[in-house]
């Protein structure tokens, strides 16, 4: 089968989640009393307005929670197929530029726990709209890379038009909402244009696609990043006229940003020989070669291959597995460090439930220890996955779609507690 046609279970599949979003859309039309009122209303979208009201930190339920995953799941599903069909690089570049988009929401996160948005932009920048509206800019971002592939100045040119759109539609409109300073949020929208040029002079030599993308996310954090500036500056009260709290940032910043940063490159390290080994070999780490299917990799014995020699220790030099393992400790050590010290709360049910069992265990503070301890694991057994996993080249959207639905659970709530410890948010 040829990689850019649908199997026959992928088929199916998209006809399944196509039919679900065709129910769903026909419902919320002809039956609103029950699609709206009663389901979508109560469930998600009250829970959103609430988040970005006065009132802040909506928790999760059980049920918003099960649907956000199962939504999550069919997205992967539906996306993978369609990026291979439409032959998307799957490389290292085109990893490192997802990840510089799940950063990106926590930057913009974290604005909006301070309050900064008005109101009406705020839902915005609440999950799960966050991640559906960046995912608009960022396919918007490839499109730019796609049309402006032969010519680098025009590629500059649409990107920073769509630059300009995005903070004059939904940042700039709120600049005068709050009694502060402007220098370091004009510094800051002026930086993240020069930055987008930054990027594209200085990636020649990768695909246009990702290439685009990767300027557009970091001119928009260096553009978020001078907001947190001003905020740290000239602090503003937020919508219930408090101030930030003076929290300390150093050590935070070095147990849940530095001390995960340390570990993800020693990993990395580790990785390194292997992968740049298995590369010379025309192989790619965990791909079996074209031309054959998994049960027939796994009919004889391969132990002697490259794939196999090299992939368990390459892959942990590669961005899929520093961003997972990353993200993980980050989530963990800043979930820990902001309820055990600080006194936050967890919002999400099933991870609150394991930092109350930690707590009733009564060995060491409140009880995220035993939360930060549980995404240690799992990192651990992702990697352990991973470099195990062997997989047919027609699966690698697949895998990188995973890698990036981990990273949205992991690395972005963790970078947002470690901004909001930062800004006393």
């Amino acid at each position: 089968m040829e990689d850019t046609e649908f199997s026959r279970s992928e088929r199916i599949l998209l006809s399944v989640i196509g039919l679900i979003f065709l129910v769903v859309i026909a419902g919320l039309v002809f039956a609103p009393e029950i699609f709206w009122d009663d389901f979508v209303k109560v469930y998600i979208w009250d829970p959103i307005v609430k988040d970005a009201g006065k009132s802040g930190d909506a928790g999760y339920t059980a049920v918003n929670t099960a649907v956000y995953i199962a939504t999550m799941i069919a997205a992967v599903i539906a996306f993978q197929a369609l990026f291979r069909k439409w032959q998307l690089p799957v490389d290292d570049k085109m990893v490192w530029a997802l990840i510089a988009w799940v950063a990106l929401a926590p930057v913009l996160r974290v604005m909006e726990d301070a309050d900064y948005f008005k109101e009406g932009i705020d839902v915005l920048f609440i999950s799960p709209l966050i991640h559906i509206h960046l995912a608009a800019w960022l396919i918007l971002s490839a499109i730019i890379g796609h049309v402006g592939r032969k010519n680098h100045l025009s590629m500059l040119t649409m990107l920073l038009v769509a630059y300009i759109a995005f903070t004059g539609l939904l940042v700039l409109p709120s600049v005068h909402t709050h009694d502060t300073g402007h220098a370091w949020i004009l510094g800051g929208s002026i930086a993240g244009a020069v930055m987008i040029a930054v990027v594209i002079h200085n990636t020649w030599n990768w695909h246009e696609i990702p290439r685009s993308m990767l300027a557009f996310a970091i001119g928009l954090i260096t553009m978020g990043l001078g907001h947190w500036a001003q905020l740290v500056s000239t602090p503003w009260v937020n919508d219930n006229d408090v101030l930030p709290k003076d929290h300390a940032v150093l050590w935070p910043v070095l147990v849940a940003v530095v001390l995960p940063a340390i570990i993800t490159w020693a990993v990395w390290r580790k990785g390194e020989e292997d992968l740049m080994q298995l590369r010379l070999t025309g192989n790619e780490v965990g791909v079996i070669p074209d031309g054959m299917t998994l049960d027939e990799w796994e009919s004889e014995d391969r132990s002697s291959h490259p794939v196999e020699m090299l992939s368990p220790r390459g892959i942990l030099a590669t961005p899929m597995v520093a961003g997972m393992l990353f993200g993980q400790l980050c989530d963990g050590l800043a979930t820990m460090v902001g309820i055990d010290y600080f006194g936050f709360s967890e919002k999400h049910p099933l991870s609150d439930a394991v930092i109350q069992f930690g707590n009733d265990l009564d060995i060491l503070a409140e009880g995220a220890w035993l939360f930060f301890l549980v995404k240690a694991t799992l990192a651990g057994l992702i990697v352990w996955m991973f470099s195990e996993l062997r997989i047919e080249s027609r699966q690698q959207h697949l895998r990188v779609l995973i890698v990036l639905a981990v990273m949205i659970v992991g690395m972005a709530p963790g970078l947002r507690g470690i901004g909001r410890l930062i800004l006393g948010v």
